[in-house]
């Protein structure tokens, strides 16, 4: 009988036992070393570089900075656009576990009234290993904040931030022109992405926000900074300044602007206007109109509906064409006396009615003016003397000169949705309608009717003309657009035709169809009357004018979509309130009642 060395005695059966027990706890090593090396392979191959990140964004993160956009100014320095301090919701997604991801996304939408969905749409497209925050809310309310405090232990990887939005100081004063900023789309995103533009980027989506995007929208900075496992920062291990936007200094003049929003109220229309002599946009103003503060901030269906029963708020209407009606009288004598076909001296017989080819074009007064001369015919805006005029230097002459004074073409505004209001000729209305030119279009066209559409803007570009001794001016918003300001194009006018036309224009104020601007506190006024026919619903009225008339400052079209009244009645009084505010001039009290003093 053996001893073992420990004091157990060997037998024939422990020599095997031991040998199993050997044998089985080998196997399990095996077993227990596999599975680990499996799972470290698995780990380092599979999922390393995964792991590799967490690991080091336990650490490191990236804090970008978004850049202050720039201001916008009007012409004398006054606030129109800057940027105000406000609290935005950011999610870190690498920091929340994927297990925890569903409650907490549940708990946001909850307390930001957002739906999962959009949480959802936005950390997919940043990535659920994004190193950078993303914007989940804009704008959040302070009883948003202290709910997101109070539930902080519940929303890792949430953190609320102050960044900075737009703000409109002024509402919807210019609305149409200053636009507005907005999250870019995916679309938008995709085709900026070569401009350094990323997810969450806030750019200009209309008017100058938009056309002067590159200067206003600065540059990103950020900053590398390590963390501890609470989250909270140990050191900063790179930093890059943000870079504030360029301020941009309009034309506009906030009085002015402030007065032409007064005069066109509620109604549908616009109103513009401009330096005759350079160009400059002093006002804009165009109804319905909206305001631009409610894109700082996440916009909601109820929003977006109250916005569209307005009727097309963002539609500038002073850029969409529209029947001219008489204020396309300067054109149509231009025509005739540049033609050489009627003189300055010209004097035709007018009449109830022209009749061209079976159709009648009547005159406002049911009767005719007798024996008129261009003056007279300017100042009565007589439909028969223009017709007559129109018809005699033909259709070719009248859409030439049209072209010359700016219709049918973009002015070259910065505004990115300028329409190019039309002006028709034989070629297109026999691609429109497979019918040639004819006698009729002529002298429809002659009265401002017909197939004929100009912008407001284009009006205002027409009346510059006769103002500033014969050229067509680029209107432009940048005040420092050397290149607009300087851009004149010489129409060549005969000088005779240039004080003929200056004649008849002080007429319609002095002794016609503008008597609403003949005021003594105004200094004298010219300009033209129109009421075009818009079927089926009421006219339009327009009037366009400029001042002083011997040395001409401004130039103001108004115009009333469908307002039901001439051009003298209704749009007159408009343009008489802006040069009020321009020119600093009050109207004269009226007269207090005597007995309502006394009691």
């Amino acid at each position: 009988m053996q001893i073992s060395p420990v004091g157990r005695q060997i037998t024939p059966r422990t020599v095997g036992r031991n040998y199993q027990s050997l044998f089985v706890m080998l196997l399990v090593s095996i077993f227990l070393l596999g599975g680990m090396g499996s799972r470290l392979a698995y780990l380092q191959l599979v999922q390393g570089e995964r792991n590799r990140q967490l690991a080091e964004n336990n650490r490191i993160r990236l804090v970008p900075k978004q850049p202050v956009r720039g201001n916008i100014f009007d012409r004398k320095g006054k606030v129109l656009a800057s940027s105000r301090l406000s609290h935005a919701v950011f999610l870190w997604p690498i920091a929340i576990k994927e297990a925890e991801w569903p409650k907490t996304r549940q708990l946001l939408s909850k307390l930001l009234d957002l739906p999962q969905d959009e949480i959802q749409k936005r950390v997919e497209k940043a990535g659920s290993n994004s190193l950078s925050l993303i914007r989940i809310e804009r704008g959040i309310s302070p009883a948003q904040i202290t709910a997101l405090a109070e539930y902080s232990s519940q929303l890792k990887g949430v953190e609320v931030d102050i960044e900075a939005v737009r703000d409109y100081p002024n509402g919807d004063l210019a609305a149409h022109i200053l636009g507005y900023t907005g999250e870019m789309n995916d679309q938008e995103l995709e085709k900026r992405k070569a401009e350094g533009y990323r997810l969450g980027d806030i750019v200009g989506q209309m008017g100058i926000e938009e056309s002067y995007e590159q200067l206003l929208r600065g540059e990103w900075g950020g900053q590398q900074v390590e963390v501890d496992g609470a989250g909270q920062v140990l050191r900063i291990l790179g930093e890059k300044d943000a870079k504030s936007g360029k301020d941009v200094q309009t034309t506009l003049d906030l009085t002015t602007q402030k007065a032409a929003e007064a005069a066109l109220g509620n109604q549908k229309g616009a109103i513009v206007a401009i330096n005759p002599n350079t160009g400059a946009v002093l006002a804009m103003v165009s109804r319905p109109t909206f305001d631009p503060n409610i894109f700082s901030t996440r916009v909601t269906a109820d929003t977006w509906k109250q916005l569209q029963a307005k009727g097309t708020p963002f539609v500038n209407r002073a850029m969409r064409g529209f029947p001219p009606a008489s204020t396309f009288k300067v054109v149509t004598q231009t025509a005739g006396m540049e033609s050489g076909k009627y003189s300055p001296s010209t004097v035709l017989q007018t009449f109830a009615a022209l009749n061209v080819g079976g159709t009648s074009f009547g005159e406002w007064n049911h009767a005719g003016f007798g024996a008129i001369g261009y003056v007279r015919a300017m100042a009565m805006s007589s439909n028969t003397f223009h017709g007559q005029i129109g018809r005699g230097v033909g259709g070719p002459t009248l859409i030439k000169w049209s072209r010359n004074y700016g219709f049918g073409q973009k002015t070259g505004i910065e505004l990115e949705d300028e329409a190019t209001g039309l002006v028709a000729d034989d070629a297109w209305k026999r691609k429109q309608f497979d019918w040639e030119w004819t006698v009729g279009d002529t002298v429809n066209m002659s009265i401002g009717q017909g197939f004929t559409q100009a912008t407001p803007l284009q009006v205002a570009v027409m009346f510059a003309a006769p103002a500033n001794g014969g050229y067509r001016v680029k209107p432009h918003f940048f005040k420092n657009n050397e290149q607009a300001k300087n851009s004149r194009v010489s129409l060549n006018l005969k000088p005779t035709t240039l004080e003929m036309l200056r004649k008849g224009l002080r007429s319609v104020v002095a002794d016609g169809t503008g008597a609403a601007l003949k005021v003594p506190h105004l200094p004298p006024v010219a300009g033209k009357s129109g009421t075009a026919e818009a079927p089926p619903g009421k006219p339009h009225a327009w009037f366009g004018a400029y001042a002083p008339f011997d040395k001409p400052e401004i130039v103001v079209v108004a115009f009333a979509e469908h307002s039901g009244g001439g051009g003298g009645k209704v749009a007159a009084p408009m343009v008489r309130q802006v040069m009020e505010a321009y020119f600093n001039k009050k109207p004269p009290e009226a007269p207090k009642d005597k007995a309502a003093a006394q009691n």
